[in-house]
């Protein structure tokens, strides 16, 4: 078996790219990272669920351009709309403490 050297740390590639854990860079490409992943979780669950985003958005008292940008990872919904998404989804939220 050949040995790679071309792998290294997706740590470090961050690390480099956006900087430290911490620092302010790396916390808004978090946050944005969050966001996008949120946001394609919504979209996957709307389309095994066969719905659209308008009929996803009337259900939830929104409309489609806003259900959009939320799949999308442009925007963050709020805890509210949140609930009421994953609801109309037919999906749960568990809410847990971490086993430390």
């Amino acid at each position: 078996m050949q040995e790679r050297n071309d792998i290294g740390s997706f740590d470090a590639i961050l690390d480099e790219k956006y900087g430290k854990i911490g620092t302010p860079e790396r916390n808004e490409f978090h946050r944005e990272a969050y966001t996008y992943c949120v946001g394609q979780m919504i979209c996957d669950a709307r389309k095994q669920e066969k719905m659209t985003q308008a009929e996803l958005a009337e259900k939830v008292g929104t409309n489609k351009t806003y259900i959009s940008r939320i799949e999308k990872g442009i925007i963050e919904p709020g805890v509210g709309l949140f609930f009421r998404i994953i609801d109309a989804l037919g999906l749960k939220v568990e809410i847990v403490k971490p086993i430390l």
